[in-house]
């Protein structure tokens, strides 16, 4: 996450906490971004084992899973850092207001309670020559696995979703100095140290 460098460029020694409104916004925006870097980072790693002659379904899954998760979360309502009118702003080719739903969906599926998302089961009865049941037959179908062109459009927004949240963090940055700023020395030195290491 972003060093906080003293006015000479260094590091610096002592952090106080700040539990302004301002503060617990800038706090919900850095916990967003790391999200989307974290996105970011599945689909990179996912690209390089899709391109993979077998790749491994259950690093895939794992990989997809996270980062269908990851990037739902950056758009909670409980937080509202994102929205899904912030798209609008992002500027890429194609629809991906349609994108952004199909993600939504994948991950309430992949994130199931409920349903395997790797495979659909079906129950079948054998039957002999004649037409009678002689067994039960468990038929197992794999669903595909995600493609190398939807990773890497959802890596695409993710990435521009990072930028547009880096711009509303820097000026959210401002405001919680600004803030601090009103604080005397000694109510600053009051506030609980966090600790750097």
């Amino acid at each position: 996450m972003a060093n906080a460098p003293g006015s000479n460029g260094e590091q610096p020694s002592t952090v106080r906490a700040l539990d302004g409104a301002e503060a617990a916004s800038l706090a919900a925006q850095a916990a967003v971004f790391e999200d989307l870097q974290y996105v970011l980072r599945c689909c990179e790693h996912l690209v390089a084992v899709l391109a993979r002659p077998e790749p491994d379904a259950a690093m895939v899954e794992a990989l997809w899973t996270g980062a269908l998760v990851g990037y739902v979360r950056c758009f909670s309502g409980r937080t509202a850092v994102l929205a899904d009118a912030d798209l609008a702003e992002l500027k890429l080719d194609g629809d991906i207001t349609e994108f952004h739903g199909m993600v939504k969906k994948l991950r309430d599926h992949y994130a199931s309670r409920h349903v395997n998302p790797r495979e659909a089961f079906t129950i079948g009865a054998a039957q002999s020559n004649d037409g009678s049941p002689t067994g039960i037959a468990v038929v197992s179908a794999p669903r595909p696995i995600v493609d190398d062109t939807t990773v890497r459009l959802l890596g695409r927004v993710a990435y521009a979703l990072s930028g547009l949240l880096d711009a509303r963090m820097a000026q959210q940055q401002a405001d919680v100095l600004a803030a601090a700023g009103k604080l005397s020395a000694t109510e600053l030195s009051k506030r609980p140290l966090v600790h750097l290491s």
